[in-house]
């Protein structure tokens, strides 16, 4: 049975998804006694009495009332110890129980930023001074159950994990559109990394599909219950909005997209619309993650519904970049399901390189790889996209750039070396760092160097069911754009997909959609590259095959060779 959701103006709380959201425009709270005092600590202990999937460690207060808990603490506080009703063993293991439980639910605090002059400079101290509270009161109450002090002290997020300055913002709204009007945009976002977020879903499934009804049409989002994250996409100006429930997803896009500013918003209408979290799926198994082409207002307009199955922020990014790519192929440009990377060699040249396929294909480990065998012959690797980016033909001489699309990547933790994932560690949102197929968000790059035009010297398709080793080159402009276009790939499991599969051009996001429209760009573009000379090719990644971490070096040091050696 679900728990019942508790929602009071300063304070939301839905222990089915873990989230509480915080609305400190609505109140703040400035010492211990009147936190002690406040409903927001009776509406968080009563969630946490009456949440049978919580176990907690035996104890008598376990089962009084709310009223009675909180006297409890008022009366620690007021050290009024002889007149407790329970053991102070009781109390003191239940209260470590409390505390641990609403630090495991994603905290998450909201202001208003024109609610006064203060806010918009001061927005981190005023959620600071919350956490520090909420140690204190912890605190506090510990020691005097204990009789002494702690010899040990733990600054940890006591209070929220995350606080966000929002704020209304005018845009050109289309009449049918009006419905988004009074949602709140995030203006800045503050996040405390690490950041561990646990979800109902850890596996995408399906492909997003075309619907002839715009989902606006339906929506029934409310100003109390939805935000909104104005982002670029490459160049696309993407207003994303999420039900507060999907909250997790909402922050992670902070380490993954760039945050459009307040002049970026105001009086644009966006490219693409995405409403993440609405009603109307009657089960985790229906598939209403669609798209919605609106000819007449020039919007792509995605919808993905609330159930268990979207919790896993691969529908989130994905839909995205659907969208994004979508909006590119009827510019002309051809999405990218890949990596780039910017290589520095310390002789001096630099080289940048595409690394395609579908996911588990081998991309990041091959990079990964090449960091590894190379020593100090490379200086530096800029990662330019890490996931899906897009080549642009120009000029009378077809001469081809790329760009990307985020400036962060949602990397697997499963194939990662320690030092990659323990590198990033104090900057990551970690996605259920305990189950297979973990993944961890982290900021790459900054969002001027993503959407440069960059030249591409060598293009490799990830091959990871081959038993070859090395890197191919295609000599002919056919063989090369068959292999590409096949995307072929074993499934490692971070989908729905088992075995071997082929995907149209190896991206489910918006060519498979988009197939005849594509096809013309994909060989203008391969067309473009042999007639330049551009190194065409395939890299053996074993990972479908043996998962030999030898046989992937192998690789990459031929792959090291070529680069050096190729002018």
């Amino acid at each position: 049975m679900a728990q019942e959701k508790i929602d009071t103006a300063p304070l939301y709380v839905n222990p089915d998804r873990g989230v509480a959201v915080l609305n400190y425009s609505n109140k703040f709270i400035k010492d211990v006694f009147q936190l002690a005092n406040s409903d927001e600590l009776a509406d968080v202990i009563k969630v946490y009495l009456e949440d049978e999937n919580y176990q907690k460690t035996p104890s008598a207060l376990n089962d009084a009332s709310v009223q009675d808990y909180v006297d409890v603490i008022k009366d620690i506080l007021m050290n009024r110890m002889d007149e407790l009703k329970f053991d102070s063993e009781d109390i003191l293991n239940s209260i470590e129980d409390l505390y641990s439980y609403y630090r495991s639910l994603l905290r998450v605090a909201t202001i208003n930023k024109h609610q006064n002059d203060i806010v918009a400079t001061a927005f981190m101290d005023i959620d600071n001074q919350f956490n520090e509270l909420v140690l204190k009161l912890y605190r506090t109450v510990e020691e005097k159950l204990q009789g002494h002090g702690n010899h040990i002290y733990r600054q940890v997020n006591a209070g929220s994990n995350a606080c966000i300055l929002t704020q209304s913002i005018k845009w050109p709204v289309p009449d049918k559109y009006a419905a988004l009007t009074s949602i709140r945009f995030i203006d800045t976002l503050m996040v405390r990394p690490p950041m561990m977020v646990h979800t109902k879903s850890n596996k995408r499934e399906g492909v997003f599909s075309e619907t002839k009804q715009n989902p606006i049409e339906n929506f029934k989002g409310d100003r109390d219950s939805w935000y909104c994250y104005p982002a670029w996409v490459g160049q696309s100006l993407a207003y994303i909005y999420f039900d507060r429930d999907y909250f997790s997803n909402g922050l992670a896009l902070g380490n993954l997209f760039e945050l459009a500013n307040e002049e970026d918003v105001k009086g644009h209408k966006p490219d693409i619309i995405l409403l993440f979290g609405t009603e109307g799926a009657a089960s985790d198994t229906d598939d209403n993650c669609h798209y919605f082409l609106d000819e007449e207002n020039d919007i792509y307009v995605g919808q993905v519904p609330y159930n268990d199955k979207t919790t896993y922020f691969g529908y989130m990014k994905k839909m995205v970049l659907t969208l994004h790519n979508l909006s590119m192929i009827s510019k002309h440009k051809l999405p990218i399901h890949g990596s780039m990377v910017k290589i520095t060699f310390s002789n001096g040249k630099t080289k940048s390189v595409v690394f395609f396929g579908d996911s588990g294909a081998g991309k990041s480990e091959s990079i990964e790889a090449l960091q590894e065998i190379a020593d100090d012959k490379i200086v530096n690797i800029e990662t330019i996209f890490d996931d899906m980016g897009s080549f642009t033909l120009t000029g009378d001489d077809q001469a081809i750039y790329a760009q990307g699309t985020e400036t962060g990547a949602f990397v697997r933790l499963d194939d990662l070396s320690s030092e990659v994932a323990f590198s990033n560690m104090d900057r990551g949102i970690y996605m259920n760092p305990e189950l297979s197929n973990a993944r961890c968000i982290i900021p790459a790059n900054t969002y001027p160097n993503i959407v440069q035009h960059h030249h591409v010297d060598m293009w490799l398709y990830a091959n990871n069911y081959s038993k070859e080793i090395g890197v191919h080159q295609f000599e002919d402009e056919e063989s090369a754009k068959a292999v590409f276009v096949a995307g072929k790939r074993k499934a490692l499991g971070t989908t729905d997909e088992v075995g071997m599969s082929t995907t149209f051009f190896a991206n489910p996001f918006g060519p498979v959609q988009k197939q005849a429209e594509t096809q013309p760009i994909i060989d203008e573009v391969f067309s473009s590259l042999f007639k330049k000379g551009t190194f065409v090719g395939e890299i053996y990644t074993h990972l479908g095959y043996d998962k030999k971490k030898s046989s992937l070096n192998e690789s990459a040091q031929e792959l090291l060779d070529v680069l050096m050696n190729r002018d």
